[in-house]
């Protein structure tokens, strides 16, 4: 399975086949508020499956993504007839105060290329739920948001998440970069975890080269794309 990140949530999966998480589109009320949110726009880009976690802007911009994907957009539930067979969509919380502060979150499972996937959106409740847990299930690789700053869990939590679902490679999300300024670094996630790091210095890799193991996983550190 082949890895690109696209900056903030944004990933192209390639098994085959192709899954799109979490698109982002232009961002002009960012800036009138003083923050930065520089990453390339995502264009020339075809999925199979597009998912979308939650109804924010910077995740939801499904015209982004071309090629006719099968849709499933901020629903939890379970899908067996997706171009990556069976999809399941678990029901969270964006903030840690029930969904009241920001709404609702689905953090996706699915398999794509022999491995087993989670990507946990903008995850943002104050920790994970046994019953999230279970639904989850065994995850080969997970895709974490670590930034925090108010608007998904930081990086301890994000840690202690990791903990919880024992995969064997973590990819961060939705932090600070050259281009975003709004949210924590990783440094605090990566001390927190403890955890070997593979910064590979590009916006895409193959997964299959970085697996660790649930008890020694490997945080996969991609560069910004554009930076």
């Amino acid at each position: 399975m082949r890895i690109r990140w696209y900056g903030q949530s944004a990933f192209l999966l390639e098994g085959p086949p192709r899954v799109f998480i979490d698109p982002f589109g232009p961002m002009p009320g960012l800036a009138a508020r003083g923050r930065r949110f520089d990453y390339p726009p995502i264009a020339g880009v075809e999925a199979d499956l597009l998912l979308v976690t939650h109804e924010h802007r910077d995740h939801n911009a499904v015209d982004a993504v071309g090629g006719a994907p099968r849709l499933i957009r901020s629903l939890a539930g379970s899908w067996a007839d997706t171009p990556a067979g069976e999809v399941v969509g678990v029901a969270s919380e964006h903030d840690p105060e029930a969904g009241t502060l920001r709404g609702h979150n689905v953090m996706f499972r699915f398999a794509l290329g022999g491995l087993r996937v989670a990507h946990l959106g903008d995850l943002g409740q104050a920790a994970m739920r046994p019953e999230q847990v279970r639904a989850l299930g065994a995850i080969d690789v997970l895709f974490v948001p670590i930034g925090g700053a108010g608007l998904t869990i930081d990086g301890e939590a994000a840690a202690e998440a990791v903990r919880f679902l024992g995969p064997r490679l973590v990819v961060p999300m939705h932090f600070r970069t050259p281009l975003v300024d709004f949210l924590d670094p990783p440094g605090a996630f990566l001390d927190a975890l403890g955890a070997r790091t593979a910064s590979v210095g590009a916006s895409e890799a193959g997964a299959d080269a970085h697996l660790g193991t649930p008890d020694d996983p490997v945080v996969l550190l991609l560069r910004p794309p554009g930076a």
